[in-house]
């Protein structure tokens, strides 16, 4: 069975806002797989520029990730809504 894309034929939701996410945040791809790594989370630079690029598909458990180390809700990481919280240690 094929898996569901979105109606533009992406396989995730959040490629653009997590893109605009980590730039406003001002951290790199290897720097955002370092910071969910500290957290527990097993990400790497590659997985985020497959997410990234729409060549993978998301899991709960790295919506999840995403959401804590940027300090943002699922609603705003997957519709881009404008309301942030603080991220978690910006360093």
């Amino acid at each position: 069975m094929p898996k569901p894309k979105s109606s533009t034929g992406e396989k995730n939701l959040i490629s653009k806002n997590l893109i605009e996410l980590r730039k406003s945040h001002h951290i790199s791809q290897r720097l955002l797989a370092y910071k969910l790594q500290l957290a527990g989370y097993d990400m790497d630079k590659n997985v985020i520029t497959r997410i990234e690029t729409n060549k993978r598909y998301v899991t709960d458990i790295e919506l999840k990730a995403l959401c804590e180390v940027f300090g943002v809700t699922y609603e705003e990481l997957i519709d881009g809504k404008a309301s942030r919280r603080s991220p978690q240690n910006e360093n």
